[in-house]
């Protein structure tokens, strides 16, 4: 993990996410405590249990958005899930123990990826060496033929040393990029795999088995000759032998340490599986996944095909809306192992301003870009984003409140025609002031039954 400090990951995080300043404080502290954790004498470091956090708050205001933007922040083993996925052991469902399985594959992916681009190098001069063997073969009459090529393209070049092997004239013709559009015989391996699908309420890796790997390993490889221009051969080669210069089981071991010591898991939706009536119908499979999710935050070993990983550590943070339900109405040992909770604001109109225009992938920078690949620069005035941040304002107010997504909606709306139009519009140059807002959207907005199903 970069070692930010608490103030650098909100500054970080306040560049993309308005307001919310508790949670983003939360959120920097619990990763700060990472960092802090590996600081301490191994003795200690067992026994320091990361803080898990609730984020409590009503939908798009911006709980999924602080845990997508920490996944960028850090070097942390990072996997987002949403707990309405799963199901108790004994339902047709996925079960808890495979967000573990997922974090980890994810893991080994990223790891076998950078080692990949390590060896880069070395796997692109091994890939040379390949392809200059296959165009000189030590014996064969095509190898005098591309000799004379050489001689004449060198000679007209200027001449070039005699000393110089054919095989160095070439090397340096394959660099520079004379030979790129010639085209030779490739051994391509056929990478398509049957597909397998295996039905079974826990992992398969728990019977010690990969069954997608045994079966790759009982197929003979499939490997087929085509013409290939030396340019793209080049690259071929050149992953196929990084792949092999890639030590796997060091990127096992790696990964699995990466995701004990620093995993952090965003379980979204929690709120979905905290069961008020606890007496009938589905709700006793929304308090068995709570309960089936316990020893997993608490920690516990998980078998994965890999090898078996330890959850003691990894940070766990859950959100959820709570509108039906409230975090009380978790089992009391879940809510006891997520010891932080924090409330995140409702948005008003002054946040949906800044929403609209600060960050930096703010919704009107957005549509300005889109356009102007058209060839048409619009350009929003002040009155027109308040006007439309009041807008949102008042139709969450009237409907159901989705906070900041309701600013999608009516951005949509309100550039319809102008992203319908705009390869053939003449007005290359167009100002959305409030006037045009209040033309476009006041009718629909006014219009109770037309706001419920338009916006």
């Amino acid at each position: 993990m970069k070692d930010l400090k608490p103030g650098e990951i909100v500054k970080e995080l306040d560049k993309y996410i308005i307001g919310q300043k508790n949670a983003k404080k939360s959120v920097a502290i619990a990763l700060r405590n990472r960092w802090r954790r590996r600081q301490v004498e191994k003795d200690l470091q067992d026994e320091i249990a990361p803080k898990n956090i609730i984020l409590i708050g009503p939908t798009g205001v911006g709980k999924t958005e602080i845990a997508r933007r920490l996944a960028n922040l850090t070097d942390s083993p990072f996997y987002k899930v949403e707990a309405s996925k799963f199901t108790e052991v004994g339902y047709v469902g996925r079960d808890v123990e495979s967000m573990i399985r997922d974090l980890v594959e994810l893991t080994v992916t990223h790891l076998k990826a950078r080692q990949q681009e390590e060896v880069r190098e070395k796997a692109t001069r091994m890939a040379e060496e390949r392809i200059l063997d296959l165009l000189l073969p030590a014996s064969s009459s095509n190898s005098t033929n591309i000799s004379n090529e050489i001689e004449i393209i060198t000679t007209g070049d200027g001449g070039t040393d005699p000393s110089t092997s054919t095989r160095e004239k070439l090397r340096k013709m394959l660099q520079s990029g004379k030979l790129d559009s010639r085209q030779i015989d490739l051994e391509v391996t056929d990478k398509s795999s049957p597909m397998v699908e295996i039905f079974s309420n826990a992992g398969i890796e728990e019977m010690g088995i990969n069954i997608k790997d045994m079966l790759g390993n009982l197929m003979p490889k499939n490997t087929k000759r085509r013409k290939v221009k030396i340019k793209d051969a080049l690259k071929l080669v050149a992953q196929e032998e990084a792949a092999h210069l890639v030590d796997m089981e060091q990127v096992k071991a790696e990964a699995i340490t990466l995701v004990e010591q620093s995993g952090i898991i965003f379980i979204d939706e929690i709120d979905k599986i905290a069961s008020k009536d606890k007496t009938h119908g589905p709700e006793v499979s929304k308090e068995g996944v709570q309960r089936d999710l316990l020893p997993i935050v608490e920690g516990s070993s998980v078998p994965t095909k890999y090898g078996i990983v330890k959850t003691d550590h990894i940070l766990f943070i859950a959100s959820g809306a709570f509108h039906v339900s409230k975090p009380s109405d978790l089992i009391p040992e879940l809510q006891g192992r997520f010891p932080i909770r924090v409330e995140l604001n409702s948005l008003g109109a002054d946040e949906f301003v800044r929403i609209l225009t600060e960050p930096k992938n703010a919704l009107v920078l957005q549509y300005i870009a889109l356009l102007r690949t058209e060839g048409v620069e619009i350009e929003f005035t002040e009155d027109a984003v308040e006007k439309i941040a009041a807008l949102a304002v008042e139709v969450n107010s009237s409907t159901e409140n989705i906070g900041a997504r309701r600013l999608h909606t009516l951005m949509e709306k309100l550039l319809e025609d102008i992203l319908f139009m705009a390869p053939d519009i003449e007005e290359k140059k167009i100002v959305i002031d409030a006037a045009f807002v209040e033309k476009q959207l006041t009718n629909i907005v006014g219009n109770e039954d037309l706001t419920r199903y338009i916006l």
